[in-house]
């Protein structure tokens, strides 16, 4: 088949995610919202993947066989439905992309069906043919078969994708993307093991499965034991099929993906009627969700208000409850990203706090610097939970201020390699590390309240929150612009509606 221009087979990560990321500037421009991108771009790239792995395995058994044996491919293309089939069509092309996209999920249900999304591909409004053909002409230009793209290099590119829409639509981001750094922090803090259950209830697009699977390939050890072991739950349909082709990019297919609210309707359940279990539970939940089901959990079928039914304001700690019911015995252990404020509300929230420090079950509190995550500017803080402690850490809680380690960017702040490495160190000894870290029995954390608010144990050194004087003076002259152009505004409002002359 014509594939336009082939790549060097010895194409790098660097030549894929520039030609992939130019499909984005294809976009630029035109009617679809830069939010909406990933919902067209990602799902052309896996289409494109699927029918060039197809079309080397038909290849590959015509030379041996002569040939081509259906159940020999990974995934199956229905007649008509190829790549090559929608780039032929002449007008109404979105809805020929449509229905291939239809018809792969359905001769593909086990590992496919609703991958691709429910993005308005027939919408000429938003995508004219004449733009889904430069979208498809571009993406011709790949080759993006096994021999041309391993599928780790794939799975990186994919990923690469990911983040770059993450930092294009920056507010909106927070619903789907973990950063990486984090998501490697709260692995490592985890430790998954080879053939132990993954399980992340709010899943966005899959980053911290992917996490626990490169984990235990860079400690040694075979990530195929994790066939059938990877579970998520992702409310959005888009971001949830982008979790699938995720996973699936990175050569994984045996995994359990569900779309659903997961406060309210709960996918996973065992064979006796309760919650299914799991070894590692872990995830970055939307940060006090308001009106996230309470009215289910006022007579809840899965007994997860056991320490206390949160209010409709705020659903931190049913996120936290739904991720205790979910650990496994003996050894089931989890991590949770939440804002600070979660350390140290009163009321409901405070209660069901005293309740998880009383069953022993909180073994780590780590707080991180402000504005790391897509979408908001709080503080937010690793909750780390364990159903039963190593006897040298029960009834203790080790409670980090990592406030201080981050690198500053333009808009926002990174936590780099170096520093996760050092928080990391600091919550393996499980010890007082000055200024950084304590070790506190629960009977000081009684005392105060049963408050896990960081400053209660932990202070910083005196001046470390001043900066260096050159970046003081940046950040002055950058809110005096910001503060002289809001008075220009506010001047022309008022000149505008008649109040200034």
């Amino acid at each position: 088949m014509i594939q336009g221009k082939l790549f060097d087979p010895s194409i790098t990560l660097s030549e894929l995610k520039s030609h992939l990321w130019e499909a984005a500037n294809i976009l630029r421009g035109s009617p679809v919202d830069r939010t909406d991108w990933k919902s067209y771009i990602l799902p052309l790239l896996f289409f494109k993947r699927v029918c060039d792995v197809w079309d080397e395995e038909h290849e590959a058994m015509i030379a041996e066989y002569g040939d081509d044996f259906l159940d020999e491919h990974r995934f199956q293309i229905p007649e008509g439905s190829h790549w090559q089939d929608v780039r032929e069509v002449a007008s109404n092309v979105g809805t020929a992309l449509q229905n291939a996209m239809r018809a792969i999920e359905t001769a593909n249900q086990k590992h496919l069906y609703g991958v691709f999304g429910d993005a308005p591909w027939t919408n000429k409004e938003r995508l004219p043919d004449e733009l889904i053909k430069d979208l498809l002409e571009h993406f011709s230009a790949l080759n993006l078969s096994n021999k041309r793209v391993t599928s780790d290099v794939m799975g990186d590119a994919y990923e690469y994708l990911i983040k770059q829409f993450a930092d294009t639509t920056k507010n909106k981001a927070g619903e789907f993307y973990t950063p990486r750094s984090v998501v490697r922090l709260m692995i490592d803090i985890l430790d998954p093991k080879e053939g132990e259950t993954v399980y992340d209830p709010a899943c966005g697009t899959a980053g911290m499965l992917l996490g626990a699977v490169a984990h235990v390939r860079e400690r040694g050890g075979d990530p195929r034991t994790f066939f059938g072991r990877l579970y998520g739950q992702e409310k959005n349909l888009t971001t949830a099929s982008a979790a699938r082709m995720n996973l699936l990019m990175h050569g994984l297919e045996d995994f359990s993906i569900e779309r659903g609210d997961t406060l309210r309707h709960p996918v996973f359940s065992s064979s006796s009627g309760g919650l299914a279990t799991f070894d590692v539970v872990i995830a970055n939940p939307p940060f006090s969700l308001e009106q996230w089901g309470r009215e289910v959990w006022e007579s809840d079928p899965w007994g997860r208000a056991f320490a206390g039914l949160p209010t409709d304001t705020s659903g931190d700690f049913a996120w936290v409850q739904h991720m205790v019911q979910s650990m496994a015995e003996p050894h089931g252990r989890m991590a949770v990203v939440l804002p600070q404020g979660a350390l140290f509300r009163s009321g409901i929230e405070g209660q069901i706090r005293q309740k998880l420090l009383e069953m022993d079950l909180i073994e780590a509190v780590i707080g991180l610097a402000p504005n790391l995550f897509y979408g908001t500017g709080l503080a937010a803080c690793i909750l780390v939970l364990r159903r039963r402690k190593a006897k040298n850490h029960a009834k203790k809680v080790l409670i980090v201020d990592a406030s201080s380690r981050f690198r500053k960017g333009r808009a926002q702040k990174f936590l780099e390699p170096e520093h996760t490495t050092e928080i990391l160190s600091w919550y393996e000894r499980f010890e007082d590390v000055e200024d950084y870290a304590r070790v506190v029995s629960l009977k000081e954390i009684e005392k105060e309240g049963w408050t896990l608010n960081i400053s209660r144990y932990v202070l910083p050194p005196i001046g470390a929150d001043i900066p260096p004087l050159d970046e003081a003076i940046t950040v002055f002259k950058e809110s005096l612009t910001r503060c002289r152009e809001a008075e220009d505004h506010l001047r022309q409002v008022m000149v505008e509606g008649g109040w200034l002359e």
